[in-house]
């Protein structure tokens, strides 16, 4: 995970909002399932104006792990990482 990287304010700049993001959801996509089994996913992570969106699409074989509840997952951690590098920056 990307250490917070403030800007002049003391926050974690936007690109270090999203990469933070992105990373947690990828970690958890790939702590469900092997990288191999993966068929698609989509990771889409936007910062603007203090709103966070994170969008989770993934296409696995569901014998491992359900991609829906894995998707959601990997959406509410990578909000939660997000809480956390504010947290970590106050």
């Amino acid at each position: 995970m990307p250490t917070a990287d403030p800007d002049a304010a003391g926050e974690p700049t936007d690109e270090t909002v999203v990469e933070t993001a992105a990373d947690a959801a990828e970690g958890i996509i790939f702590d469900r399932y092997k990288q191999s089994s993966v068929s698609d996913m989509d990771v889409t992570v936007t910062f603007e104006e203090g709103v966070l969106e994170v969008d989770v699409y993934l296409n696995a074989p569901d014998d491992e792990a359900d991609p829906d509840v894995v998707a959601d997952e990997a959406a509410r951690t990578a909000q939660s990482a997000v809480d956390d590098l504010f947290a970590d920056a106050s």
